[in-house]
C-alpha cells in the first residue's frame, strides 16, 4: 500500500532539493525517499546488533562488498606479527 506524506519545505529547500534531484537523474519524490533510506541505514548501522537476523545480514553485507581471495591463516598472520614487533619499544 502506497501513502501519500507532505513535506514542508520552504521555496529554497524545494528549488535546491529539487535541483540535485535533476542531477541525480529522479524526481524529487524520488530523491526525498532516496534520502530518507541513506538516513535511515546512517542510523542503522550505529544501532547495537542483537539478533543471528542482524549478524546474518552484516555479514552477507561484508560478502557483497569483498572481493578477490581471503588470505589464509598463515598470512594473517604473519601480519599479527610484524604488527607486535613494530609495537615493542625496546625498553
Amino acid at each position: 500500500m502506497t501513502v501519500k506524506v507532505q513535506v514542508l519545505l520552504n521555496q529554497y529547500e524545494r528549488d535546491l532539493f529539487r535541483q540535485q534531484a535533476k542531477a541525480d537523474g529522479l524526481s524529487l519524490s524520488a530523491w526525498l525517499k532516496q534520502a530518507g533510506h541513506d538516513q535511515l541505514s546512517v542510523f542503522q548501522a550505529k544501532r547495537p546488533s542483537n539478533s543471528v537476523k542482524d549478524l546474518d545480514a552484516f555479514f552477507a553485507s561484508c560478502d557483497e562488498r569483498e572481493q578477490g581471495r581471503k588470505p589464509d591463516w598463515e598470512q594473517h598472520r604473519e601480519v599479527i606479527n610484524r604488527s607486535m614487533d613494530k609495537g615493542l619499544s625496546g625498553t
